[in-house]
């Protein structure tokens, strides 16, 4: 269970579930691509909702390996690297950027990725609002636009990921800041205690 005030983990099932809403709603493929950003990529909300088709893509639109955000785009105007090398998260991508040329009147790839249904860019507000309603959808409590970020943090960690380029991938100055996002719950506990002996 989440301390009060931050956003929820999502388990397995419940990302699931997620992907399962998003694709049964308008726009599918501009929907899966912004939660892999979210979940898969450990970007807020401000992070998303700022980058363009370029930042992301080449000239020939193929997804670039290693991404690089810019002061503007993130929380406390620090720059830092993100690496879309994950299956998942690039078909998502390729998939969604091939719906967006299909349906854009005039494509540019200096524009916004995501757009709303009315073609304006999202604003961190609104994409917060957006990832609301989705959870809301799933039936999922206690969950934010900021749910992907911890989620993506946790797994790595709970997966053996140095914390170190954990709070790199983060763009956390501090890994106290990284290790925070981390609940200790029980499951998790058991586990770790079991790796102590040879």
């Amino acid at each position: 269970m989440p301390k009060e005030g931050k956003a929820r983990v999502l388990t397995e099932d419940e990302f699931k579930r997620l992907l399962v809403i998003a694709k049964d709603a308008q726009m599918p493929e501009r929907n899966l691509a912004m939660i892999y950003c979210s979940f898969g990529l450990g970007l807020r909300a401000k992070e998303i909702a700022s980058l363009k088709i370029s930042d992301l893509f080449d000239e020939r639109l193929n997804i670039l390996e290693e991404v690089n955000l810019t002061r503007s785009m993130t929380k406390g105007e620090k720059q830092r690297h993100i690496y879309i090398n994950n299956p998942k998260i690039v078909k998502a991508l390729k998939q969604y950027i091939a719906w967006r040329k299909k349906h854009d009147i005039i494509f540019n790839d200096k524009d916004w990725l995501f757009k709303t249904q009315r073609k304006q860019q999202f604003s961190p507000d609104v994409l917060q609002k957006w990832f609301r309603k989705l959870y809301d959808k799933a039936g999922i409590k206690s969950a934010s636009s900021h749910s992907g970020r911890r989620t993506f943090i946790t797994r790595l960690i709970e997966q053996g990921a140095d914390i170190k380029a954990v709070s790199h991938l983060a763009g956390h100055a501090n890994i106290t800041t990284t290790a925070g996002y981390v609940d200790s719950n029980p499951d998790r506990l058991k586990r770790i205690s079991n790796l102590a002996v040879f």
